[in-house]
């Protein structure tokens, strides 16, 4: 598993679709289960993973508390 947590987006942006949460979900439960697709008899199991976390996602997005950025103004 890799260890090296990259940011993958800016620490805020409003454009952030269930399409984008879903599939991150999906990529962390692929990676910590080491499957890329679960056996028939782990499907319902693989997939309440995935919601939960997406869940968890949607929550965290939906609480953050993100400083405005303060961008300097050039003098002309």
């Amino acid at each position: 598993m890799c260890r090296s947590i990259k940011t993958l987006r800016e620490p805020y942006t409003s454009d952030v679709t269930d399409d984008d949460v879903r599939a991150a979900a999906l990529q962390y439960v692929r990676k910590i289960s080491g499957f890329r697709a679960p056996s028939a008899r782990n499907a319902e199991t693989f997939e309440r993973a995935v919601e939960v976390i997406a869940a968890a996602t949607r929550d965290l997005l939906g609480e953050l508390q993100v400083k405005p950025v303060v961008r300097e103004r050039s003098e002309a």
